[in-house]
């Protein structure tokens, strides 16, 4: 298997994100939780990069410039990576493919202060809602070649969400130990009912 997450039988074996083909494979039964639409997904996404965004404004350079323990990112970079990984998803959709490299950029040299950060977020949101509003519905049914194994477009929706939201609720912990007061609270609605990780980090 060239990468996790996989899942192996024997010498039989699914790779990549893929609940219903993991049961198939081990025999046992599975029911999938309910989904939610691509158009609330997208509307989640959006209400997670807009509270990115007003948090991050509020960083200065030297805030930024901190690289927490739990990861080897400065603030900046997961700040940057929020908005990069949901740009990610129509990048992704428009070329059929979504290679890891896209994960791995870091912020350009001149984003110096959080404000830097959150126009890019702005620009980011605004191709993002573009694009929403212009895609049919049978487009969340084709399939992306992500580097983790293939994706339907509504799978990487999902996937596009809840990431973003796990790294906002991180950015949420690094503004309190910078003393950083947000704007308002973590939008718990807009993280309700996401396949999140209990863990922060």
């Amino acid at each position: 298997m060239p990468r996790v997450p996989a899942v192996a039988l024997g010498d039989r074996a699914v790779h990549g994100w893929n609940p219903a083909a993991y049961a198939a494979l081990l025999g046992v039964a599975w029911q999938p939780p309910g989904r939610l639409s691509a158009a609330e997904l997208a509307a989640r996404l959006d209400a997670v990069l807009a509270s990115a965004q007003a948090l991050v404004a509020r960083f200065d350079r030297r805030q930024l410039d901190v690289k927490p323990p739990e990861r080897d990112r400065t603030t900046r970079d997961l700040a940057y990576h929020v908005f990069r990984l949901s740009l990610a998803y129509v990048d992704a959709m428009e070329q059929g493919r979504l290679p890891e490299t896209w994960f791995d950029e870091r912020a350009p040299a001149d984003f110096e202060d959080g404000g830097d950060v959150a126009r890019y977020g702005a620009l980011v949101r605004g191709r993002l809602t573009g694009w929403f509003q212009g895609a049919g519905a049978d487009e969340f049914d084709r399939v992306v070649d992500v580097y983790y194994g293939p994706q339907s477009g509504h799978d990487l929706l999902e996937r596009t969400t809840w990431h973003a939201g796990q790294h906002l609720r991180q950015l949420y912990v690094l503004a309190e130990r910078a003393g950083v007061e947000p704007s308002g609270p973590l939008p718990a609605d807009a993280l309700r009912g996401l396949p999140l990780p209990e863990a922060i980090w």
